[in-house]
């Protein structure tokens, strides 16, 4: 129970107090025109570390600064997303390949390890796909990216823009396994965190591109030559291990996988003190 309960002090934290600290952290780069607000810290090789779908840079809280003894880490609040500017455009994974790309190329960043959760794991795989030249290794976790099956039912994506406590309820449940993390307390932190993140728009046309299929990762893996680590939470309700994890299987036939058991959507959080372990081992390689 102790366990739990700082668990779920850990996710209080990290919504009401790591965003607020963070943003007085951040950098700013303008990329095409807009502010995107990124945390830079470390030297060495880089790492690139890409938040997910309603995340920003403080989802990698406890990972950071594991890793900034040996490289440089660069976390941006990806466009649309966090401290960064928010335009009204027709958002999909191109958008976000680009503009990291942009952002990259501004940083001074000719190589890079990827490492990407969700949303930020689709975006990472997209761009080894398009430069596979400035990708060092790549790390999916927990990734989205392919197209849903035929008989899967694309009204539920709305789930992923919650408005309501239902709806945040039903969310955390997908995303954590660890019961308080989904507990009415963690709900309303989270649907507090919801509401004032300014990103629905974002969600939305994100959400309205997978209606349309638009930058699947569908037969376009095989070719990439970097080193891959695939990690995957077990109990992941949002993008399951059997269904989603087993598709990156089959494209990716030589990479290496941690499946981590009682652990949902977000290994980096719920299982962080393992998820930093097995990262730094693959990193190190």
């Amino acid at each position: 129970m102790k366990q739990h309960r700082k668990l779920l002090f850990a996710l209080l934290f990290v919504i009401l107090f790591a965003s607020s600290a963070a943003a007085q952290a951040l950098k700013e780069e303008v990329v095409f025109g807009q502010k995107i607000k990124y945390l830079d810290a470390g030297s060495g090789p880089v790492v690139v570390l890409l938040h997910g779908l309603g995340g920003n840079s403080t989802n990698w809280a406890f990972t950071t600064p594991a890793l900034t003894q040996k490289f440089r880490v660069i976390v941006p609040d990806q466009v649309g997303f966090g401290q960064s500017d928010k335009p009204l455009i027709n958002y999909r994974v191109g958008t976000y390949v680009d503009f990291l790309d942009k952002l990259l190329g501004q940083l001074k960043v000719e190589r890079a390890t990827l490492v990407g959760n969700s949303m930020g794991g689709w975006v990472a795989a997209a761009y080894a796909v398009k430069y596979p030249a400035k990708v060092e290794k790549l790390v999916l976790v927990d990734s989205a990216g392919f197209a849903p099956p035929k008989d899967f039912d694309l009204a539920a994506l709305s789930g992923l823009n919650p408005s309501t406590r239902e709806e945040m309820k039903r969310l955390a449940g997908m995303v954590f396994y660890n019961p308080l993390l989904k507990s009415d307390a963690a709900v309303d932190v989270l649907l507090a965190q919801r509401m004032s993140a300014g990103d629905g728009y974002t969600i939305q046309r994100l959400v309205e591109s997978i209606y349309h299929n638009e930058d699947m990762l569908d037969g376009k893996l095989a070719g990439l030559k970097q080193p891959v680590l695939i990690v995957w939470g077990r109990e992941d309700g949002l993008t399951p291990l059997a269904r989603e994890g087993e598709k990156f299987r089959r494209e990716l036939p030589g990479a290496q996988w941690v499946v981590f058991d009682g652990c949902g959507h977000v290994p980096q959080f719920e299982k962080a003190a393992e998820f930093n372990a097995a990262l730094l081992k693959f990193l190190s390689q």
